[in-house]
């Protein structure tokens, strides 16, 4: 079974080529290509941002990103992204990619990870929940919410 690899800067299109998919699944029209490069290549410069690959080739993408928390006094690791491509679905890639995800943020000494998903998006709910992932806080006032605005 294939591995996740951190992405280097030599990796930078073929995780652009992964994210422009990724919109195009979720029915976006934005960042264009050249956008999403761009971004890419900034992220893999920043020491608080990683994208794992697995596959070979790369058929799927998830990307890290790490905060420091005043709550725990350590970094928590953000799980923004994890795309697998339509042709390399229930292969355990995205199960890999999480996994990974997992690892790189225990190696970095998180102590938390957290993620967003849609709500219907049950493939996706059921992975997480596979690997211990709640919806709920544990604090005062039930579930937690994520709240967006463009500005």
């Amino acid at each position: 079974m294939s591995s996740a690899r951190v992405a280097h800067a030599t990796d930078a299109e073929a995780v652009a080529g992964l994210i422009v998919e990724f919109r195009d699944w979720i029915g976006r029209t934005e960042p264009d290509p050249a956008g999403a490069l761009a971004s890419v290549r900034r992220l893999l410069e920043d020491p608080d941002a990683e994208f794992l690959l697995a596959g070979d080739p790369a058929d799927a993408v998830c990307q890290l990103r790490y905060r420091h928390s005043v709550w725990t006094g350590t970094d928590d690791c953000v799980i923004e992204d994890v795309f697998v491509r339509e042709r390399a679905r229930g292969g355990g890639l995205g199960r890999i990619l999480v996994a990974a995800a997992i690892e790189r943020a225990r190696e970095r000494g998180c102590t938390r990870i957290q993620l967003d998903t849609g709500e219907g998006n049950a493939p996706a709910l059921a992975l997480y929940r596979s690997f211990g992932f709640e919806s709920g806080s544990g604090e005062p006032g039930g579930r937690d919410v994520m709240l967006r605005m463009s500005l």
